[in-house]
């Protein structure tokens, strides 16, 4: 049986998109010197619509992804059907290239061509390199979507604070730009089971280029702001 399918790709990556989008907008808004009404009008705009966008997009890949799978499937259980021996040909090949040989590689193709699906699962795997299971394309949008809401809008949430009540944080960029450091480091640490990195290096890799793209867009804001 394999192993379950995993969804954590797909909440990494849609939690990291989530607060480089997020924090870029607020960190650009706040370079400009805008309202805190107009930083949480753009950061929800900014979670709701490019969340969506990404979860719609992550679905679409992984259905296709899906569908190219079980046409290659179905191309494998015909050749095994129509052209057993040569099917059977392609397996003693495959496994002589391991370094099997003699009673060894015989035993082999013999347990593997004996079981139809093991046959097909074998030249699914080792012929056309495909992995496990695809995901559930729902799943892994939603999941992508979730993350992308949930975790991009750290860098918001002090906004939202001192727009309800105003003066309540004394420095509301400096607590996001805090918040938005602590969610691209833990979610990096996260991202080091995917990517099987140490934690910590993971979580000072994405902080990095976090922090970079919203210091490139923190500039860009007081750029406008000159030119207004």
């Amino acid at each position: 049986m394999p192993p379950p399918v995993s969804y954590l790709r797909d909440f990494v990556y849609g939690a990291i998109d989530g607060v480089v989008t997020t924090f870029a907008i607020v960190a650009g808004a706040a370079g400009a010197n805008l309202s805190d009404e107009v930083i949480v009008i753009l950061g929800l705009a900014n979670l709701f619509a490019d969340g969506l966008s990404m979860a719609v997009s992550n679905y679409l890949g992984i259905r296709a992804e899906s569908q190219q799978r079980a046409l290659a499937r179905s191309e494998e259980e015909r050749h095994v059907t129509l052209i057993p021996e040569g099917e059977r040909e392609e397996v003693r090949q495959l496994f002589a290239a391991k370094g099997f040989a003699g009673e060894d590689l015989d035993r082999v193709v013999e347990v593997i061509t004996d079981d139809r699906d093991r046959w097909v699962d074998t030249m699914m795997t080792e012929e056309l390199g495909y992995g496990i299971e695809v995901g559930n394309p729902l799943r892994a949008a939603a999941a992508t979507f979730a993350a992308f809401v949930v975790v991009g809008a750290l860098p918001l949430i002090v906004f939202l604070i001192d727009l309800i009540t105003p003066g309540s944080v004394a420095d509301p960029f400096a607590w996001s730009a805090g918040l938005t450091a602590v969610a691209f480091f833990g979610v990096g640490s996260l991202k080091a089971r995917v990517v099987e990195q140490p934690w910590w290096r993971s979580g000072i890799e994405t902080l990095a280029v976090g922090g970079a793209a919203a210091a490139v867009a923190f500039l860009v804001g007081v750029a406008l702001e000159g030119i207004g």
